[in-house]
């Protein structure tokens, strides 16, 4: 049954260090599923399904935490940069272009090797020294920032979430820092928009255009002026960006392209029922768990909107 998977012996080397459990007694497979020392239940192999649902919660919780910070840090830097240079305030040395474009050329020949992809920033890195040596390198090309920001987002959200995330698992499974990279990576467009139009919006007050006339430079603008402006946004976006993942994450691990096997998760506990559609508690108890998480998630949206 897929229930061994859930929790186990592997757990001990799993990449989120799940705690060492000795394997359940072959004896205890044809006992009851409920008992003094399993108040929710077991599977046919004889285990827990309480300790898989911690282990599950703590998988939630070291991947939607962290894939939410990079998606709120990664829109913030994005929507401020898109709002407040603009279309033509905008200058890219030559030099980052084309180390940039080197590097992307190397992560995109290197995806199916997750672990090899970093090495793409190795001859990248070496280009931008190399042209910052010389006169061509230095200069600047003037690039349309702000429409190359929505452009980007609307291509990303042309494609629906769960198809890319898919999509990039599919070539190899990732491990816990790359899931939680890629989940990231997918879901900036959304906090990105909303700084945009938050810093939109203070770049268009008197006060802010005479200090611009004055001649402040930009990076103090916008920590003085233009962040605090916009904090409150990523405060509204941050419990749907984790609402968001948490669903996004168990549906990885239901479909099986999520974590390795040895990584306890509500998906994996949710998908064991499909071997075993009489046992109701393997769905019970961690679909409870998920609706009560994204529930009480919404709650704080609902909350910090009104």
């Amino acid at each position: 049954m897929a229930g061994r998977h859930l929790v186990g012996p592997g757990a001990a080397g799993s990449p989120i260090g799940a705690p060492e459990i000795s394997p359940p007694d072959l004896t205890s497979i044809n006992q009851p599923p409920f008992g003094p020392s399993h108040w929710l239940g077991t599977d046919s192999q004889g285990l827990d399904v309480g300790v898989a649902l911690l282990l599950g919660a703590r998988t939630l919780v070291l991947v939607s935490v962290p894939a939410t910070l990079v998606a709120l840090l990664l829109g913030a830097a994005m929507g401020s940069a898109a709002g407040f240079l603009g279309n033509s305030g905008g200058r890219l040395p030559r030099r980052a272009a084309v180390a940039g474009g080197l590097a992307l050329l190397g992560f995109a020949a290197l995806a199916p090797y997750w672990t090899l992809a970093a090495a793409a920033l190795v001859p990248a890195t070496a280009v931008w020294w190399l042209l910052g040596r010389t006169r061509w390198g230095r200069q600047a090309w003037g690039f349309p920032i702000d429409a190359a920001v929505l452009g980007l987002a609307t291509l990303l959200e042309s494609v629906p979430l769960l198809i890319l995330v898919l999509v990039a698992v599919a070539v190899q499974r990732p491990s816990l820092g790359g899931l939680v990279a890629l989940l990231g990576l997918s879901c900036w467009t959304g906090p990105a928009r909303l700084v945009r139009a938050a810093t939109l919006q203070t770049v268009a007050q008197p006060y802010l255009e005479a200090a611009r006339a004055a001649g402040i430079p930009g990076w103090q603008l916008l920590r003085r002026h233009i962040w605090p402006n916009t904090r409150h946004v990523l405060l509204v976006r941050l419990p749907l960006t984790v609402a968001l993942l948490v669903g996004l994450e168990t549906t990885l691990s239901f479909l099986g392209v999520g974590l390795p096997p040895d990584v306890g998760s509500w998906g994996r506990l949710l998908a064991a029922v499909r071997l075993a559609p009489t046992d109701w508690w393997l769905v019970a108890w961690p679909g409870t768990a998920l609706v009560g998480t994204i529930l009480s998630l919404q709650n704080i949206i609902n909350r910090r909107i009104h």
